[in-house]
């Protein structure tokens, strides 16, 4: 149900710019984010459901491992971008994504062949420093005024930070308002300073700031948007506090008006084990006997004992220790004397990936580590396995626990962030299991709780049915998002 206010219907332009998008470029999470978040706000807006018409313009660099031909891009515009000693060139290249106009912006500082993301950040720093003030200019090319900069986390808040200091001087900017996506707090953009430097995008004196953080792209886009949105509303609420606030929590209390948090949500098109090409059988909530074929097709590809009645854990993750790899792997070891089976998929942090193997190597009977990056198999993961391991240290939204639930994959997870916000651990609606303290001692004891309950089939049951009925689209999301632009539009007025 639409539940927005009845503000004045009105053309909204949305200008919204991200590091990474789906299909055209995903390392992490929020790759799936501006994938699908501007595709859903179109898709709103053409429906009638938003109350609002949205002009909405998706803008991502344009990294040489895209391929242009895969994506039928055609040149644009071309234009230049100062920085202090003289100009670059920005070239842009356009495509639709089922209606939604997207924008690839090209230029030297991503023509070196580098990763998405550097190691070093001082790289990253005039990438994405050059990018933000592109996406600036290339609305300025084409004459078109966005009322709404909807930017996400420290690679572009330089362009909302540097929308700060223009709109009170130049007209063209007069009426755009500022959004931004807070996804990760700790990743602030420590190292960039240099390429913001090069660029001429100053420091500020502002001393609502701690001064470590007056010249660092995240929290000067955090002190100059109009709006901050964190991707749970838990997160929120988390990042005011000492133990997540990254030392800002002081700063981002007095700026808590401007905070909304607002959930992500997940592409069901893709997440769908009743039309997932990628699982062995397909399954539905109103009959989940498929499923255990799902099962068996996971244990033998993985040359594990086939057993349908032998509970199978998994984890799908980044190899980091902000996800709690490092529990899970802990916490198995302490459950030795229960009967399971794990399966690992990820990659990144060398010593968790070689701590995954050296699980595997000490219990050959039950646990494998695939480590590397493989959606298809994340698919037939979930679709496989009875309880999803999710034992993050913290978790601004998380979206494996939700295609996790879709496919009657049981979570056990820490009570943190969107994950307190999508698992639901107390009868009759129960989703999953929480824990906490985060530590593999209650990480083990959630598990073992699971396993006990796994033995009661009517209640497991109605937990994966439980899960598998909630609503995780990116919907109502959305319609909030919309939301939050038109009281922004209504300022300007």
């Amino acid at each position: 149900m639409n539940t927005l206010p009845d503000l004045p219907s009105k053309n909204i332009r949305v200008l919204f710019i991200a590091a990474e998008a789906e299909p055209f470029i995903k390392v992490g999470g929020l790759g799936d984010v501006a994938g699908a978040l501007p595709h859903a706000l179109k898709m709103l807006s053409l429906s009638g459901e938003a109350g609002v018409s949205l002009d909405i313009r998706l803008v991502i660099p344009f990294y040489p491992s895209i391929q242009a031909d895969a994506f039928d891009l055609k040149p644009d515009v071309e234009f230049s971008v100062a920085y202090a000693s003289g100009s670059t060139s920005a070239r842009v290249f356009t495509t639709q994504m089922d209606g939604l106009p997207v924008y690839l912006i090209q230029g030297n500082p991503f023509l070196a062949g580098r990763p998405v993301y550097a190691l070093d950040t001082r790289l990253d720093g005039e990438k994405f420093s050059f990018f933000s003030l592109a996406a600036l200019e290339l609305c300025r090319k084409w004459g078109w005024a966005p009322d709404i900069l909807h930017a996400n986390d420290w690679h572009t808040a330089p362009s909302v930070y540097v929308l700060s200091l223009i709109r009170g001087q130049e007209a063209f900017f007069s009426g755009t308002h500022s959004v931004l996506s807070l996804h990760n707090l700790p990743f602030m953009g420590q190292g960039a300073q240099e390429g913001m430097q090069k660029y001429g995008i100053p420091p500020t004196n502002d001393t609502r700031l701690p001064e470590w953080g007056r010249d660092l792209p995240l929290p000067l886009g955090l002190l100059t948007a109009d709006r901050i949105i964190p991707v749970s509303p838990t997160y929120g609420r988390e990042i005011l506090t000492p133990e997540y606030g990254c030392d800002l929590q002081g700063f981002l209390s007095g700026r808590v008006s401007a905070i909304t948090g607002i959930l992500n949500g997940l592409d069901e098109s893709v997440w769908h084990p009743a039309a997932d090409p990628n699982i062995t059988a397909r399954y539905d909530l109103h009959d989940l006997s498929p499923k255990v074929e799902d099962k068996l097709a996971l244990q033998a590809e993985f040359n594990l004992p086939q057993d349908a009645a032998t509970p199978l854990l998994a984890l799908v993750s980044r190899m980091d220790r902000q996800k709690g790899v490092d529990i899970a792997l802990g916490g198995l070891r302490l459950l030795a004397g229960q009967p399971w089976q794990a399966i690992i998929l990820g990659t990144g942090d060398p010593s968790l990936e070689e701590a995954a193997l050296r699980l595997a190597n000490d219990f050959p009977q039950r646990v494998r580590a695939a480590i590397r990056f493989d959606s298809r198999l994340s698919h037939r993961i979930y679709a496989g396995a009875d309880i999803f391991m999710m034992p993050s240290r913290y978790e601004p939204c998380g979206l494996a626990q939700m295609a996790a639930m879709l496919y009657g994959c049981v979570p056990v997870a820490s009570a943190t962030g969107g994950l307190v916000d999508t698992v639901i651990d107390t009868p009759p609606s129960q989703t999953g299991f929480l824990f906490r303290p985060i530590n593999p001692q209650a990480f083990a004891q959630a598990i073992e709780q699971a396993l006990h309950c796994y033995q009661d089939k009517p209640t497991w049951h109605a937990i994966q049915v439980n899960g598998m009925s909630r609503d995780y689209s990116w919907k109502q999301s959305a319609l909030q998002y919309i939301h939050i632009y038109q009281q922004l539009n209504e300022e300007t007025r």
